[in-house]
């Protein structure tokens, strides 16, 4: 499509692309939680949740990361802009979203706020917020004690159970930014008394600087904010910084300006005197204590707020604006209104044109997942060596002996796609490998920057491990990196008429260091069976999966050793790609294939133990535990372990063989699956009508028997989606004793996790997990591409008759959408049943995107924001869409 016919969103994009526009340089970066975090944690035994608490976060200046109520912030986070709200009645002014720790809550930590990502742009030229702020006092107090009163068995308390909402007593406060142009941004915070009586909410608009001169180094000159005169009701600030330069905030109507430094007060932390008189919490004691002192009178410091007081009636609502904007903007509150309406119209035409037939609710949940995906990019910060080393304190005595001790080369200071705001406002490698899926069709060059960040110098380690997440770099996550980079290089030809083959080679090297470690690390034998761990999937299996077993025991995993032989496909179908232009990388191709043989002639049992990983009886992949003396059992577990090598498949087309003779002639070698004499994998003789291949792991003979299990209600077909461990475990969760492992137990588990495995906050015995299901779409939609519509299956739990791998699908696909859509009683299956989404107006357009669903009833569990991986529902919503335009999306 042509620039001059491309939206101006897209324009904003490609503009950003090509360098001459900066729409990138603020953005919704500010977390939503920066206390309890590893990177704050100075403790002696790694206690982050204890050490810097959610009391502590109002006093104490942050180290490495900023929060704040629905706020933004620069690509470097150097100043912030976020909302501060008082009520009147709390003891706490509201400046960052309240949650209970890993140890408070009695299923793991979670936020007890109600917030919403209500709209987005991936330039970042719109972006609105709502938050639902409780007229009485916010019980913090309450929900702490209730929580830890609570049984494991019992579900979590949160603020809607308080009933703090009760009468519509609460105030929705709206933030909406809208840029007039890369650095100048307009906000409008709206707040309406739901209530039925009269009201008054405190509303402090807030900028500061992150605290970098505490700290020594380069980053020592302190910045300033000051004021810079006043004109009627009107005033402004200047904020002035060494590296970003200077910005004005230009406020609309009447405040009293509050001004006072980004530092801790220590007085009240730890009992020893302030440097300053003038702290962080310096807002709260001003507005809520009422100590006139506590602000500086000299209108100077490294914090500003604006205090407004507004009143308003039942229904009624008071606006404030403001804009921040560098000083050569003269006249910043002119076209306000009609640059904020544009930027609603420009978000429309972007939303209509990437899901055209997308409607209702369809739309509202595809715009609202965007929104979140978006909403949850932010900024990440962390030097490891500096943490080890304690910066300017002395660090605690084993801290070298401690956390992350191996990855003193990580360096991180990166805008980062974050599986959740509040719960995870860190990077989990194999959660931002999906989400760049999602991104792709967003911003396709952000996708492609964050493909590519965590294998940078500054984030892969030297031995090749990609790092998992900050409580444990050296944990292991699936390697999903390859199939997200094939997604987003075809999702940028499909976008563009061209894939970025330079970016694509840059990737592939970086990704075989990748490999090789996984070659060298996770394959003990040397045997192409691997041993990776819990893998991501938590609590799935029937003891702690990174848990050492006995001397001379092992674990076979089929999660892991499926991920490995999808790996060497994905590296195998990059290499042919490469080769199109550049004939070397044709060996690269033959050696991947070469291996992923290897892996699937040890997963059929012909290498090694000589026992398969697939269970021919029952038609299920398995793990293989081995003793010492070489005896091979198997765990008669169905979950998404067995599940996993089904997505080791890849198309080959026939223009791709033409250019890659060599390859072509291993593939008619190994013909039928062949490797060693042995028939091991899908890798027919034939072609299909379009000339193209299929490899795979799983052949035609095995997938029936796989679907059979897949399809079933009383196993893995939940209402909204495929269940994380089947059905059938409700009554056989009892596998007897086996060695080196003792009493093996599997429980089915619908809904939270009964156990404190890995903080008890995730279960994977049972849920529906959003990933793992598009993964299982994703692999099904190759199968029917290959297949064709003669491949037919029955599923009586999906419908009567004979069934394409394409209508399973698809019927798959609605069933997942339908957790976020109003379902024929008119109610949202992953929201609560009795909650106010259900039949408030003021509520049942909203969404939340949680972690993982119940198994039966399809609520949503874990984090509540996490459009990360969840955010996958707006591409099966696309994915709808372009079938009903007749553009199918390419696999």
């Amino acid at each position: 499509m042509s620039r001059s016919h491309r939206n101006q969103e897209q324009q904003r994009l490609e503009a950003q692309s090509g360098g001459t526009e900066d729409w990138r340089l603020w953005g919704p970066y500010l977390s939503e939680r920066a206390w309890g975090t590893v990177r704050e944690d100075y403790s002696p035994h790694g206690s982050a949740w204890e050490y810097f608490d959610h009391d502590q976060a109002r006093s104490r200046a942050y180290r490495w990361n900023e929060d704040g109520l629905g706020g933004i912030c620069d690509a470097d986070q150097r100043l912030c802009l976020a909302v501060s709200l008082w009520n009147g009645r709390d003891s706490i002014l509201k400046e960052r979203m309240f949650g209970l720790t890993g140890n408070q809550g009695n299923h793991g930590e979670d936020v007890k706020e109600c917030f919403f990502y209500q709209d987005a742009l991936p330039s970042h030229a719109l972006l609105r917020f709502l938050y639902k702020y409780p007229q009485a006092p916010f019980p913090y107090t309450e929900i702490e004690a209730e929580n830890r009163r609570r049984s494991r068995d019992e579900p979590g308390f949160g603020l809607l159970d308080t009933g703090v909402f009760a009468d519509g007593r609460y105030w929705d406060v709206e933030v909406t930014y809208a840029k007039k142009t890369c650095s100048s941004i307009l906000v409008r915070i709206t707040a309406v008394n739901r209530g039925p009586d009269p009201a008054v909410l405190h509303v402090l608009p807030t900028l500061w600087f992150r605290n970098t001169w505490s700290w020594g180094g380069n980053a020592g000159q302190r910045p300033s904010i000051r004021c810079d005169g006043a004109r009627g009701a009107s005033w402004r600030v200047r904020a002035d910084h060494p590296e970003l330069g200077p910005y004005l905030l230009h406020g609309r109507q009447e405040a009293q300006c509050l001004f006072t430094e980004n530092e801790s007060n220590l007085e009240r932390l730890f009992g020893v005197a302030n440097p300053t008189a003038y702290v962080k919490d310096a807002f709260h004691r001003r507005v809520i204590d009422q100590h006139e002192q506590a602000v500086n009178p000299e209108q100077v410091g490294t914090k500003f707020a604006a205090w407004h007081e507004l009143r308003c009636g039942p229904g009624e609502q008071a606006v404030v604006e403001l804009v921040l904007a560098p000083p050569e903007n003269t006249r910043p509150f002119a076209a306000f209104e009609a640059t904020i309406q544009r930027r609603f119209r420009e978000a429309d035409a972007f939303y209509e044109e990437l899901a055209p037939a997308a409607r209702g609710e369809d739309a509202l949940v595809l715009r609202r997942a965007m929104a979140g995906m978006i909403w949850c990019k932010q900024f990440y910060h962390f030097d490891v060596r500096r943490w080890l080393d304690g910066d300017l304190v002395p660090p605690p005595g084993d801290r070298r002996q401690g956390r992350n001790r191996a990855w003193e080369h990580l360096r991180a200071a990166d805008v980062i796609s974050m599986p959740d705001s509040w719960e995870y406002p860190w990077f989990a490698a194999w959660d931002l490998a999906y989400h760049c899926m999602v991104f792709a069709h967003l911003d396709v060059d952000f996708a492609k920057e964050q493909v590519e960040l965590l294998l940078s110098h500054r984030y892969l380690h030297p031995n090749g491990q990609i790092p998992a997440y900050e409580w444990a770099f050296g944990d292991v996550n699936p390697p999903v990196h390859a199939v997200a980079a094939l997604k987003v290089f075809r999702a940028e030809r499909t976008q563009r008429g061209g894939g970025d083959l330079r970016w694509l080679r840059r990737v592939f090297h970086k990704l075989t260091l990748n490999y090789v470690w996984w070659l060298n690390r996770k394959d003990n034998d040397g045997l192409n069976v691997f041993e990776g761990g819990f893998m991501g999937l938590d609590n799935i299996s029937v003891y702690d999966r990174s848990s050492p077993l006995p001397p001379g025991f092992s674990l076979k995993q089929a999660d892991a050793t499926g991920w490995m032989a999808m790996f060497a496909l994905n590296m195998t179908a990059m290499a042919l790609e490469l080769a199109q232009e550049q004939a070397e990388y044709e060996d690269m191709a033959i050696q991947y294939y070469e291996q992923f043989l290897a892996i699937a002639n040890a997963i059929a049992g012909h290498a090694g133990s000589g026992v398969s990983l697939w269970d021919p009886e029952d038609g299920f992949f398995k793990d293989l535990l081995t003793t010492p003396d070489g005896t091979c059992h198997r765990l008669d577990v169905y979950s998404y372990v067995g599940l996993i090598p089904l997505f080791a498949c890849e198309i080959v087309e026939p223009e791709i063989l033409e250019r890659t003779p060599r390859f072509k002639r291993l593939l008619e070698e190994h013909a039928g699956g062949l490797f060693n004499g042995h028939a091991i994998c899908a890798c027919p003789v034939a072609v299909n009508a379009r000339g193209e291949r299929l490899l795979s792991l799983v052949d035609h003979t095995m997938l029936p028997h796989i679907l059979r299990r897949l399809l079933s209600k009383e196993e893995f077909l939940a209402p909204h989606g495929l269940r994380g461990v089947s059905r059938m475990h409700a009554s056989k969760a009892d596998l007897g004793r086996l060695p080196g492992i003792g009493q093996a137990l599997i429980s089915y588990e619908p809904g939270e996790s009964r156990s404190s495995l890995f903080g008890g906050n995730s279960n994977w015995r049972g849920p529906v997990w959003m990933p793992i299901n598009y993964s299982i779409l994703q692999a099904l939609t190759k199968f029917h591409r290959y297949l064709g519509p003669n491949f037919t299956v029955r599923a009586p739990s999906l419908g009567q008759g004979e069934l394409t791998l394409q209508e399973v699908v698809n019927r798959l696909a609605e069933r997942l959408v339908g957790l976020f859509r109003r379902d024929g009683a008119g109610r949202v299956p992953g929201l609560p049943g009795d909650a106010p989404f259900q039949h408030d107006p003021h509520w049942r357009d909203l969404r939340l995107f949680h972690e993982y669903f119940h198994g039966e009833s399809g609520l949503g569990l874990g984090a509540s924001h996490q459009t990360g991986w969840t955010g996958l529902a707006a591409l099966l919503i696309k994915r709808r869409s372009d079938l009903q335009g007749r553009k199918p999306e390419q696999a």
